[in-house]
């Protein structure tokens, strides 16, 4: 009886353990700062992955928009948050890797000052002129551009898609000049308008205009034809080698946040991209879904910054 007992007291043991494992984690809604207004893409992204997130946590997700300076006053607000997971950034690929790579100070460092969690989020580039264009491939583009120098500029209206811009000007030879809007739906009209060549940006601004005969694709930063785009070719069919590019968004905690937070936040983070009411609203908003590891997303972050700041380096782009 006694040999019985003790049996049953040590099966019972791993799974005491593992109780005790479990952070006490959350008892009160968790705070999600996006620096960006609502409506654009990643407050889009973050409501979305907000709604399913606070039925795996038990408790609500509050978004909470910050704009304002390429998301640095966001960045930085979580930076200086306390620790202890609930207070987290979305983290997209500008505030983490394209902000290192052209600005000489930030008040944050995207590696030493956050936690990373998890990927949500991958969307290519694509690159267009407007359909009134004499050209229908990059080969053209290129070709034209150097018989046209005048003619040969981009419309931006962020450094992540100007960082792109001046990668495809490193690796096709070309001197595409730098023309900056505020807002993406202002730099692809002034392409479908022929004010300006060419852009390069993701594909949500530039749906309508595509779909409408205004807008010509030529190009996808993706490996693949994705199945959105079958008719886009990637830049490797185009003849452009180590033109991949894809941005990302994921969410990020402050430096020092428990391992044990970061965990249970990751494990409920891949819950929730794997729910096909939330993957099919990210596609819905022309986005791949992805969740990742805390290791994966950490790699991510340090070669992405590595690969723009050479980028941004070649360029001479300074946004300080």
């Amino acid at each position: 009886m006694l040999r019985r007992s003790l049996l049953a007291l040590g099966a019972a043991l791993p799974a005491i353990g593992a109780a005790r494992a479990q952070p006490n984690y959350p008892v009160k809604p968790v705070r999600l700062v996006v620096g960006y207004t609502p409506g654009g893409g990643n407050d889009l992204i973050a409501r979305i992955v907000a709604a399913k997130l606070q039925d795996k946590l038990g408790q609500p997700v509050v978004v909470d928009n910050k704009p304002g300076a390429q998301s640095i006053v966001a960045a930085e607000i979580v930076a200086r948050a306390a620790p202890d997971g609930y207070t987290l950034l979305i983290a997209p690929s500008g505030p983490m890797t394209i902000n290192p790579a052209v600005y000489g100070k930030l008040p944050y460092d995207p590696v030493k000052d956050f936690a990373p969690i998890s990927l949500l989020a991958e969307f290519p580039l694509l690159l267009a002129v407007g359909a009134g264009q004499p050209v229908k491939s990059v080969k053209e583009l290129v070709e034209f551009a150097r018989a046209n120098p005048k003619l040969a500029n981009y419309a931006s209206s962020a450094t992540p898609f100007q960082l792109a811009a001046e990668l495809f000007n490193q690796r096709t030879g070309s001197s595409f000049q730098h023309i900056p809007f505020r807002g993406s739906g202002d730099a692809v009209q002034a392409v479908v308008s022929g004010q300006v060549l060419m852009t390069i940006s993701d594909s949500g601004p530039m749906a309508g205009p595509m779909d409408g005969g205004k807008l010509r694709a030529l190009a996808i930063t993706t490996a693949k034809r994705p199945p959105a785009f079958p008719d886009v070719p990637t830049f490797a069919e185009s003849g452009i080698a180590d033109m991949e590019i894809e941005l990302w968004t994921g969410i990020v905690a402050p430096a020092g946040t428990p391992a044990e937070i970061i965990e249970h936040l990751q494990d409920a983070i891949s819950d929730t991209i794997d729910m096909p009411a939330v993957h099919n609203a990210l596609e819905a908003i022309n986005v791949d879904p992805r969740a990742t590891t805390v290791k994966e997303f950490r790699e991510l972050i340090a070669s992405d910054i590595a690969r723009w700041k050479a980028v941004a380096g070649k360029a001479n782009i300074k946004l300080d």
